[in-house]
């Protein structure tokens, strides 16, 4: 007769599955890269008043300072962007909708400054951002997973 024990269920590990291992490569290499960006993020925003010149620019939108208009919104964009990486790489439970709306807003903006600010500010000219596709594949990508990643 086979003795069983009552910790054989932690030794089989057949039916443990992480949320991190729903995310594709190219995903955990760009949650690395944001991570490091929202910390960046951070620390700009507190030594801003030393840094004379500095360049920020995402989703087409740049700056030359973060104490301006445009700098905080660079910056508040790249904070968020390393809260939600943040967030998948822990694998908290609120991540997958944090990144559809991370996606979402990243397309708005992109799409705002393609086709309106173009022809709405005379000293920006039109540019088409390939940007795009791989946020378009990020919003479908956490689409697919958020269900399964709220479940497990």
């Amino acid at each position: 007769m086979e003795e069983r024990s009552t910790f054989e269920e932690f030794d089989v590990k057949s039916n443990f599955v992480r949320r991190s291992d729903l995310l594709p490569v190219w995903i955990k290499i760009f949650i690395w890269l944001f991570l490091l960006g929202g910390f960046v993020g951070i620390t700009i925003v507190m030594c801003g008043l030393f840094l004379s010149n500095t360049a920020l620019s995402i989703y087409g939108i740049e700056a030359n300072h973060p104490y301006t208009l445009a700098g905080f919104f660079i910056i508040l964009l790249i904070i968020y962007k390393g809260v939600v990486a943040y967030g998948l790489w822990f694998e908290q439970p609120w991540a997958p909708k944090a990144a559809i709306i991370d996606a979402i807003a990243g397309i708005a903006i992109y799409v705002i400054m393609m086709v309106i600010i173009p022809f709405t500010v005379p000293n920006i000219n039109f540019t088409i951002r390939l940007e795009l596709i791989p946020l378009y594949f990020y919003l479908i990508k956490m689409q697919e997973i958020k269900s399964t990643w709220e479940n497990i």
